[in-house]
């Protein structure tokens, strides 16, 4: 490349960033598609133990199923981890049924010793990790009973012996 067309395609480079943006390629999110704030922490509170309010919300508002409540401090909780920490199993399966997104929590509470202790053994640290509320996995393990025994023994015995963490 000569001078030239090196001096060319920079100008033209340096006129492009601050050219306005091309409105066909960048296209904002439309603030009308979102759920309202109000209408996701009734989604997350009905998460906890009403079966019947969680149909009928995710059945009108689909992406409710992914929608995270900010009780402030970093507290964020959805709608399934309301479910996971009060030991709602029928709440928690059919959510997962649904598609949501479900994590170590929520594992625990239903008893999945087969996928949380070999997460644990993988990523030990993780025995200290906080849910929702600060509520700790020996908590979890705690409300969901028989199923999740295993899972609680084995917590006690790698030393997690609190079921509510404290927020930094």
């Amino acid at each position: 490349m000569n001078r030239r067309k090196f001096n060319k395609r920079g100008l033209l480079g340096i006129a492009g960033f601050f050219a306005p943006p091309d409105k066909t390629l960048h296209k904002p999110l439309q603030e009308d598609n979102r759920v309202d704030l109000d209408v996701i922490k009734e989604f997350v509170i009905a998460g906890h133990n009403d079966f019947e309010k969680v149909k009928a919300m995710l059945e009108s508002e689909p992406n409710l199923m992914y929608a995270r409540h900010d009780w402030g401090n970093g507290d964020f909780e959805e709608a399934i981890e309301g479910a996971g920490h009060v030991g709602n199993k029928e709440i928690a399966n059919y959510l997962i049924q649904q598609g949501a997104r479900v994590n170590l929590f929520v594992l625990t509470m239903l008893g999945e010793k087969d996928i949380v202790i070999p997460t644990l053994e993988t990523y030990p640290v993780l025995i200290q990790a906080m849910g929702p509320h600060g509520f700790s996995l020996l908590h979890h393990a705690k409300v969901g009973g028989t199923d999740a025994q295993e899972i609680y023994d084995y917590l006690e015995d790698h030393g997690l012996n609190q079921t509510k963490l404290n927020r930094k």
